[in-house]
């Protein structure tokens, strides 16, 4: 091309740029490259040292400019002053989430086609946005802009959780989080990346997650794919997988085509990308986010495979060049599929080269290697790498994605260790397990838990003592998390030497030291099963006997059914799970049960679901109601109203001045030493019940087998033993009952039969 022909060239001004990361380096890098195609000179804007920080993004630019896109107002002062001496592009346009004002501000100075800055600072206003697509009559969550902690109680105990704590202007997850209760609120709030600002809480919304993807043509929307999404399970929101085009019926896809492209032109949209995300719910479609760009997770990789053909970004500057523009259909499917191994140092991958090779890879990243620190998954930032794959379907995208990370192999060791001495080393690590059925209770559906373990080292390398715990993230139980806390606090106790005469005094004081230190009650029963398990194997007995309690003996199980499974009529006491809308009906199948029932309604409860329910309960007579309602001030009324049934309170109940309270006010308490921090403050809190003549029950969450063997210590002093948590978890055949195994010194083993410890 001649110096003239360079002059007399349409111009695209770039606003932001490329981001640091690989990902936004591909998209700016791409949207160059076709204006290239075109014949467009290029100009590119962004902050200074993110144009030093991007040398691809330079390097492809024809010029670039220092102007800060995060001022729209100074962007298109800029752009306007840079026209008036001759240099107006012909294309403004951006690739960056938090570049869309900035673009659109540029545009209206310039007289350029683009998007109306105020529909594009209200889709960018998460809240402004669901006020206004709900006032156009799309379905959306109650969502609450709130100032202060105050504000965000206020709203959650005026609607129906669960809720996500969100910033209300993000990116990539950044500071989401899911809570179940009042309880993790000041949690999520702490994670939110500006304490000072404004934030949103809104109601979760459960359903199947889609985004659609697009791209305006003289105005009008035209979805080019709807993607399928995968997610880690809460409380964050980091996605794992994408694949498009999604797996739906046609009638599916027409729907949320066409609501998608109402909502784009009630929202006053008409230009460039586009990305929306929504839900599939029982009740219909549910809205999310709108971005006046493409969609991440590699989707702009993915969409020109699975269309042949498609420029994404050469689509925008044609149209606005009012060139020809053709919309391919899609022929074939890609997937996108994250790298999500445990957090911890890495020490060694395997199998990374032969995935990166694969014919059909279509990009592949990966950013640790050894020595490296994989943080716990939050946002998206977290991820450490991912693969794109294309295939002739949406099913063999996807199965070939999961295959191909599930191919490398992380050895992973949490960072840190005990410091040399007289106390044993120190090793902690996470794994992620998927349950083997899922588990539906009231409030959320369990799919998956990270497994925590502690080891003790002795000098020899041999294990000396060893803990396990569940870690589950629908209870808030944050698994890398727990890990670190305990990994500390294991370091701490073995750096104190040797316990002394009594092991377990000298193991109470430091857990309770760390108690009041602010360490979580899971790190600190993690660490309580090691140390426990080391001082009874050093005294050659069970862990049960060092501890003087009696001899568990057989440990009857409670028959546990999830919401939504099939009553058994075995004559095992049942465990019933409530607190649904289909209270009643599963209450009125209960009618003629030859069996002890256990209600256990989670809290589900109102004073005017009490009222319609307690006919049917009352004719039920019950042998155990457990955490019947959200208010204790009902409590009185409904052991008057169920003279002859135990009332247990669960939730919340996790120190010795709680069970206080529930002996007090119910009459009796399930203990669960996840809650409780162990089994010490649990023999506290369950002698007191003795004591007290309440009812006692001893519960647990999923859990591994060797926590539950550990809990089932207790047995002898609980009047019901809800400890099958483990079915779930592990291979473990479920049955009636099981023994504990104390033939070898420390914690006992499950045993189900003559001599077969499990």
């Amino acid at each position: 091309m001649s110096p003239a022909s360079r002059t007399c060239a349409p111009e695209l001004l770039l606003v932001g740029g490329g981001g640091a990361m690989t990902l936004s380096v591909d998209v700016a890098v791409q949207a160059l490259d076709q204006a290239h195609a075109r014949g467009l000179r290029t100009h590119v804007t962004n902050t200074a040292d993110t144009l030093a920080a991007t040398p691809a993004v330079t390097a492809a630019a024809g010029t670039t400019s220092a102007v800060d896109f995060g001022d729209p107002a100074a962007t298109a002062h800029w752009a306007a002053a840079r026209a008036s001496t001759g240099e107006h592009p012909a294309v403004v346009f951006g690739v960056r989430e938090m570049a869309q004002e900035a673009v659109a501000a540029a545009a209206d100075a310039l007289g350029l086609p683009g998007n109306p800055p105020e529909a594009v600072r209200r889709i960018r206003t998460k809240d402004a946005c669901r006020r206004a697509l709900a006032a156009a009559g799309f379905r959306q969550p109650a969502v609450r802009l709130c100032a202060d902690e105050a504000e965000a109680r206020a709203f959650l105990s005026s609607s129906t959780g669960p809720w996500v704590v969100k910033p209300r202007d993000g990116m990539d997850s950044a500071g989401v989080r899911r809570i179940s209760g009042a309880e993790e609120l000041a949690g999520a709030l702490a994670e939110l990346p500006d304490r000072a600002a404004a934030f949103l809480v809104e109601e979760f919304v459960e359903g199947a997650e889609f985004s659609v993807e697009g791209v305006f043509v003289d105005g009008r929307p035209h979805v080019l794919a709807i993607t399928a999404k995968e997610k880690l399970d809460p409380p964050y929101f980091v996605e794992i997988g994408h694949v498009l085009p999604a797996d739906l019926p046609d009638d599916t896809r027409r729907r949320i085509e066409d609501t998608v492209t109402r909502a784009l032109t009630a929202l006053g949209l008409s230009f460039g990308l586009f990305h929306v995300e929504l839900w599939l719910t029982a009740d219909g479609i549910v809205l999310g986010e709108v971005h006046a760009r493409i969609g991440g997770g590699w989707i702009h990789r993915m969409l020109p495979h699975a269309l042949p053909g498609l420029e994404l970004y050469g689509t925008v500057y044609d149209d606005v060049l009012r060139r020809p523009v053709r919309l391919p259909a899609p022929a074939r499917a890609a997937a996108t599929r994250y790298f999500a191994p445990p957090p911890g140092r890495v020490t060694a991958v395997e199998g990374w080269e032969e995935v990166r090779d694969h014919p059909a890879v279509l990009h592949a990243e990966l950013r640790v290697a050894p020595g490296d620190v994989i943080p716990s998954y939050r946002c998206g930032a977290d991820r450490v790498g991912a693969v794109v794959v294309g295939a002739p379907t949406a099913a063999e995208a996807r199965e070939l994605a999961r295959r191909l990370v599930e191919s490398v192999t992380f050895t992973v060791e949490a960072p840190g260790a005990a410091p040399a001495g007289t106390g044993p080393r120190v090793f902690v690590t996470v794994e992620r397990r998927p349950l083997t059925s899922s588990f539906q209770i009231s409030h959320m559906t369990i799919e998956a838990v990270d497994i925590v373990r502690l080891r003790l080292l002795s000098p020899d390398g041999t294990t000396a003592g060893e803990g396990e715990i569940a870690a589950d993230s629908g209870y808030g139980q944050d698994g890398p998390a727990i890990a670190a806390e305990a990994d500390a606090l294991a370091r701490t106790l073995a750096a104190a030497g040797a316990p002394g005469h009594d092991p377990v005094a000298a193991l109470r004081a430091g857990l309770e030291k760390a108690h009041a230190d602010g360490v979580s009650a899971p790190a600190r029963m993690l660490a309580e099963m090691a140390f426990l398990d080391r001082a009874a194997r050093l005294a050659g007995v069970p862990v049960w006997r060092l501890l003087g309690l009696p001899e568990p003996g057989r440990v009857r199980l409670l028959h546990t059914v999830p919401i939504g499974e099939e009553i058994p009529r075995d004559g095992r006491p049942l465990k019933i799970k409530l607190g649904g809308p289909d209270d009643e009906e599963v209450l009125r199948s209960l009618a003629g049960v030859d069996a002890p029932l256990i209600l256990d309604a989670n809290r589900g409860w109102d004073r005017q679901d009490w009222e319609r329910l307690r006919p049917l309960v009352t004719a039920l007579a019950p042998a155990v109601l457990e955490d019947p309602v959200r208010d204790p001030a009902l409590l009185p009324a409904i052991r008057a109203a169920l003279p002859g049934t135990a009332v247990l309170l669960d939730e919340g109940i996790a120190t010795p001045a709680d069970a206080e309270f529930a002996v007090r006010a119910a009459g009796g308490l399930n203990v669960k030493l996840m809650r409780f921090g162990g089994i010490l403050p649990a023999l506290t809190a369950l002698t007191t019940a003795t004591e007290r003549g309440a009812a006692r029950m001893l519960g647990c969450f999923l859990e591994p087998p060797r926590a539950i063997a550990y809990a089932a210590q207790l047995a002898g002093l609980s009047d019901w033993s809800d400890l099958d948590g483990h079915f779930w978890v592990s291979d473990d055949p479920a049955v009636p009952g099981y023994v504990l195994d104390s033939s070898e010194p420390g914690i006992p083993r499950i045993s189900y039969a003559k001599g077969g410890p499990a």
